[in-house]
């Protein structure tokens, strides 16, 4: 799943926004916090721990970078292959199309499956809805900090 917004921020510009996890409890409705682990950065293989919030619950997650390409794409994987989320920048006129994405891997999908055994689907539905809610809504929030709105 996928959603697009224009921000009228160069690509360069946008994607060290975006590629800074330190920011995402800036913009994202459920991960509240992120940190690099051992001092690590935007590079590939580097990995970072985030904090989210729901209602009913928080949890931490780790994540590792899988694409760092500066002004191009910014995109991680969390606990070791069960999500793909990531950012792709396109140029657009003077700013920037700004796409984010997100996949539910086959590994989660299975790790799920174990965890929650006949709950799976509906946990995994609730992912679904929660990336689909929540991804407009990022968008919106980065364009908002990233045009100084």
């Amino acid at each position: 799943m996928s959603e697009s917004i224009y921000i009228a921020v160069p690509p360069a510009e946008l994607y060290a926004l975006v590629s800074d996890v330190t920011r995402t409890g800036e913009w994202s409705p459920v991960c509240k916090a992120c940190w690099w682990d051992d001092g690590a950065g935007p590079q590939v293989g580097a990995w970072f721990t985030g904090r989210n919030e729901v209602p009913e619950r928080t949890w931490e997650t780790r994540s590792q970078v899988v694409a760092a390409e500066p002004g191009r794409e910014f995109a991680w994987e969390v606990n070791e292959g069960w999500v793909h989320w990531g950012y792709t920048l396109e140029p657009e006129g003077e700013g920037t199309r700004l796409t984010e994405h997100w996949e539910f891997l086959p590994k989660g999908i299975e790790g799920f499956h174990e965890r929650w055994g006949d709950k799976a689907q509906a946990h995994i539905e609730h992912r679904r809805q929660m990336a689909e809610s929540g991804i407009p809504e990022t968008l919106a929030a980065i364009k908002k900090v990233a045009e100084g709105g």
